[in-house]
């Protein structure tokens, strides 16, 4: 009998492409893993893994094992989700993530909802930017994870997601208030061409739609600050040291010395809600979302 913790194990190695990756995604340790591999290597009396340099390299064998356990993986969460539909109560554990902003903007009322509504169920949430936050639902380590387009920069989504909409959140430019701009209706992205920016960390999604958006009208960005958080960014603009993107979600109370302006071609996220194809039919799945977007429609 094939152990379904070894073949979880085997399908993270299969994904991450790595020891370590798979340790990570599974929060375990590397020599865990390599603990997990070694006995389902005994239990089917084959070699599922090679070496590969300093790393390792799934085998014919381990391959074929691969392909498998990513298909009784699915099977075990379509089962899970059927068991949990035909008892239709929202039940059991709940694992939710989303982009810092939306964290702050949608989780406490959505959860609080939920926890009124549905009282025998657990929800675990986390903070996560959207490619994390996406690998993690196809990894199978989180059931939910809010996440975002740019009106000109989608989110790549992989096969077997499925998404809903949950609210178009606008976005302005946050300068200090004694920014030559500042006292405008509206301003254009080019207007700040000799601005130092605040920018989210280098290979983020964010900060690449801010680099990709500039450099398309012809400004090479000036990056004078990396932060992770908006009301960091915002501090710093409050400092007098550069502007920054500043969406409306989830960033009140705005602290003194910021004002925003909108952009004259407006600029927006598109915010969305995903999860497994697989997991669809749990109602828990469905509770989290109805929370989600009628705390969305509220903020509308």
């Amino acid at each position: 009998m094939l152990n379904l913790e070894r073949l979880r194990t085997l399908d993270a190695l299969a994904r991450h492409g790595s020891v370590s990756g798979a340790a990570a995604g599974l929060h375990i340790t590397t020599s865990a893993v390599s603990q997990q591999m070694a006995k389902l290597e005994r239990e089917v009396g084959q070699k599922l893994l090679a070496k590969n340099g300093r790393g390792v390299r799934l085998t014919d064998a381990g391959r074929l094992l691969a392909e498998h356990a990513a298909r009784i993986l699915s099977q075990v969460e379509l089962a899970q989700s059927d068991l949990e539909a035909q008892r239709g109560q929202v039940v059991g554990e709940l694992r939710l993530a989303a982009f810092p902003t939306a964290a702050r903007g949608l989780f406490p009322a959505a959860l609080s909802a939920l926890r009124a509504e549905h009282p025998g169920l657990r929800v675990r949430s986390s903070e996560m930017e959207p490619e994390r936050g996406i690998a993690g639902v196809v990894r199978g380590d989180l059931d939910l994870a809010v996440v975002l387009d740019w009106y000109n920069k989608p989110m790549p989504l992989p096969d077997g997601l499925v998404k809903a909409p949950l609210l178009d959140d606008p976005a302005d430019v946050a300068m200090p208030v004694g920014h030559r701009l500042a006292d405008r209706d509206e301003v254009d992205l080019a207007e700040f061409a000799e601005d130092e920016w605040i920018t989210w960390a280098e290979g983020e999604f964010c900060h690449e739609w801010l680099m990709f958006t500039l450099r398309s009208k012809g400004i090479e960005p000036i990056i004078g600050h990396r932060a992770a958080e908006t009301h960091t960014q915002l501090g710093l603009v409050a400092a007098g040291l550069g502007v920054c993107i500043a969406p409306l979600l989830g960033r009140h109370p705005m602290p003194p010395g910021v004002v925003t302006v909108p952009l004259r071609q407006r600029v927006r996220r598109h915010v969305y809600v995903v999860w497994r194809a697989d997991a669809d039919r749990r109602p828990s799945i469905r509770a989290a979302v109805g929370a989600l977007r009628a705390t969305a429609d509220q903020q509308g």
